[in-house]
């Protein structure tokens, strides 16, 4: 199944059930004033309401156009009141539509859906490049210094969200909660085995050295 991740500002919203439609599955995350926390899959949509606890929304669609990570996302600016003030400050800021919240799950669901199958040119970036590693996000593959990295998906998934936080120690329940698996316990443990085929597939490819673990917190992909 295809992922799609729908990033809220609004932490009940985010608990919506995901939604399956035909191949593909709409999950809900938790958008917080540090970005994304979640893999951004399937290309993002982002709703963001016009006051948020630690910055404005204006300031949050400005954040979001500065990271290369969602500089493509369909941005909706949930505001309180249909203020033509507020409509125009909203798209100068970055968002592509407003809507006066609040918002269900169906009309987020119904906002997504009218635009996800003619929107497709807002797909995550193609490629990812650190150094001598590189992702093909839309071919699931990686190669470093141009050897390809054997990798299952969920390695490749875990790969790719490593690399889009290089550099930093990111504990079993961080990379749990950014593949989508968060609320079974036992994943806590696939991570393991996760980490484990990953350092495998990167000694394959002679590129051992890229992950570390740092004993009692996690793991973290040493990137110039």
């Amino acid at each position: 199944m295809k992922r799609v991740t729908i990033f809220t500002s609004n932490a009940g919203a985010a608990r919506f059930e995901d939604f399956a439609h035909g191949d593909t599955v709409f999950a809900f995350a938790l958008l917080t004033a540090e970005g994304p926390t979640r893999l951004v899959e399937g290309g993002a949509w982002v709703f963001v309401d016009w006051v948020m606890d630690e910055l404005s929304g204006l300031e949050m669609c400005r954040r979001l156009r500065a990271d290369p990570r969602m500089r493509e996302a369909h941005i909706t600016m949930v505001l309180e009141h249909d203020d033509p003030e507020d409509r125009r400050r909203a798209l100068k800021a970055g968002a592509d539509d407003y809507a006066v919240g609040p918002l269900n799950r169906q009309a987020m669901l119904d906002r997504v859906l009218a635009l996800h199958a003619n929107d497709r040119h807002r797909a995550a970036a193609q490629t990812i490049e650190l150094g001598e590693l590189q992702i093909n996000v839309a071919g699931e593959q990686a190669r470093w210094k141009g050897k390809l990295i054997p990798l299952r998906p969920n390695e490749f998934r875990v790969l790719r969200f490593l690399v889009e936080n290089p550099n930093r120690v990111l504990t079993r329940q961080e990379l749990v909660h950014a593949l989508g698996k968060a609320g079974d316990p036992d994943y806590l443990r696939t991570v393991d085995v996760w980490i484990k085929r990953l350092r495998f597939g990167l000694r394959n490819a002679g590129a051992s050295q890229l992950l570390r673990t740092v004993h009692g917190k996690g793991y973290v992909l040493d990137l110039m």
